[in-house]
C-alpha cells in the first residue's frame, strides 16, 4: 500500500469514527467536497496545509492520517 492509499483509508476511517459526512468534513476543513472525494479515493495528493486542516477537524495528529498499516508477517517463520 502506498502512502496515498494509506492516507485515503485513514481519512475515511477517521471521518466515519467522527460521524461526519464528506460534505461536513469538507465544510469544516474549508476544502471543496469533490476534492475531499478524490482524497478518499486516493486519486489526489494532499498538501501539508490540507493534511493539517483535516487533522484539526478530525482532532488527530497529522501523522495519524499518514500512518501505514502494520506489515503482515510471512507464514512459516
Amino acid at each position: 500500500m502506498d502512502l496515498r492509499q494509506a492516507f485515503a483509508a485513514n481519512l475515511r476511517r477517521l471521518r466515519y469514527a467522527k460521524g461526519l459526512s464528506q460534505e461536513d468534513l469538507a465544510y469544516e476543513a474549508d476544502v471543496n467536497r469533490s476534492y475531499m472525494s478524490r482524497l478518499e479515493k486516493g486519486a489526489s495528493y494532499p498538501g501539508l496545509k490540507i493534511i493539517g486542516k483535516l487533522a484539526s477537524v478530525l482532532e488527530v495528529e497529522p501523522a495519524e492520517l499518514l500512518r501505514l498499516p502494520p506489515r503482515k508477517k510471512a507464514r512459516g517463520r
